[in-house]
């Protein structure tokens, strides 16, 4: 299966706006529009489009990633326990980064900002792609283990909640924790069905079907380790991936017989899941935080949309020069998510802040895609240089 520019591109920019969005809370005065909706509120703002999408372009990518392990005659079992240790790595560095945002500060031995910073480091010891770094291999081992020691430290360490009163929970598990789980389910059932579209279509179709049964009677398991896959059987968050999955399929197969089916296809599913999302909107509202069925709709249908506006822009038209900044951010991506985990905190601990007037308004947002655009630029510079994270 060929590979195609506009999902490593629909990738970068979908992180470069990640980082922008992340960036808000340090922002004041800038519009509604833009901020992440309250978990009590009927409303979608801009920010909550940008996690659903990126959940798409996941999906997007299996089947590309898992049919080059094939041709690279990797078995089954192989390509499975690489999804494992890959899902379980996002889950884990997941559930140090939802902690971390609920961290007690004077609770904690060396204080919430410098866990953070050791976090960060250790995430980057860990799974830093040391093999093709300039550094020795004798060093690899070392490094990677002195990670492990450090997070085995700061779980130690850890006090949480309102006054310090909680160790590490999993809570929501954090955005990497829940695309470890959503790249898990899909991609093993995926390389298990043998990249049938028929089962992945109906994978499709039950996960939103579960999205509505939870949100219409909840789907609530007593039992504790039941309920550590709650993310799977509540259906919204897998269903954003599963449907990326579909699209390349859909995509493969009817670009064999006429490209103009897919545009057809592509925008006929768009607009029907927008209209899904918002005529269901009375029934459950549009939320991000609640995983509501009609927010489920309408981002999917703007993943659809997007991809083949994209496709249509970079791999028909061959107009990719505009992305060239951004690329390191579609194929660097962890390196990039994680180069603002070590600014926050260093930010925190030294007191350096930019004046008021450039974290307020207009100016602020602006200053704060600059600040995204310069991570990913630095990004690009370390992936020059062989240093980047692979899961």
């Amino acid at each position: 299966m060929r590979r195609i520019a506009s999902i490593d591109i629909f990738r970068a920019l979908t992180m470069v706006l990640m980082i922008w969005v992340n960036d808000f809370p340090s922002l004041s005065n800038i519009p509604k529009w833009l901020k992440h909706a309250a978990g009590n509120e009927d409303y979608m703002g801009f920010s909550d489009i940008i996690f659903p999408l990126f959940l798409f372009i996941v999906g997007l990518s299996i089947p590309y990633a898992i049919e080059n392990r094939l041709s690279k005659n990797d078995s089954p079992l192989m390509i499975a326990k690489h999804i494992l240790i890959r899902s379980l790595s996002l889950i884990l560095i997941g559930v140090f980064m939802v902690n971390y945002e609920s961290a007690h500060h004077e609770s904690i031995l060396i204080g919430k900002h410098l866990w953070g910073l050791f976090m960060a480091l250790a995430v980057v010891l860990i799974w830093m792609n040391w093999k093709r770094s300039p550094i020795s291999k004798k060093w690899h081992i070392y490094f990677q283990v002195f990670g492990f020691i450090i997070l085995l430290f700061l779980a130690i360490i850890y006090k949480g909640g309102a006054l310090g009163e909680n160790w590490m929970k999993t809570q929501w598990w954090g955005i990497l924790g829940l695309i470890g789980w959503a790249y898990a389910i899909n991609a093993l059932i995926y390389l298990y069905s043998k990249q049938r579209i028929a089962v992945m279509i109906i994978l499709w179709i039950g996960f939103n079907i579960l999205s509505v049964v939870h949100q219409t009677h909840g789907i609530v398991f007593e039992n504790d380790f039941i309920s550590i896959f709650s993310t799977l059987y509540t259906g919204t968050i897998p269903a954003f991936t599963t449907a990326g999955i579909v699209a390349t399929l859909v995509f493969k197969e009817l670009s064999r017989i006429d490209i103009k089916w897919c545009y057809i296809s592509f925008i006929a599913l768009g607009v029907l899941h927008i209209i899904y999302g918002l005529a269901t909107r009375s029934y459950w509202g549009i939320s991000k935080i609640q995983a509501t069925p009609s927010w489920l709709g309408i981002c999917t249908g703007l993943g659809f949309l997007i991809f083949i506006l994209l496709y249509y822009i970079t791999d028909v038209k061959k107009q990719v020069g505009w992305a060239k900044i951004i690329t390191a951010a579609g194929t660097a991506t962890l390196t990039c998510y994680m180069i603002p985990y070590f600014i926050y905190p260093i930010r925190e601990i030294t007191g350096i802040k930019l004046p008021d007037f450039l974290n307020s308004s207009i100016i602020g947002l602006c200053v704060s895609f600059g600040f995204s655009l310069v991570v990913v630029i630095f990004t690009g510079w370390l992936e020059r240089k062989k240093y980047k994270l692979k899961l």
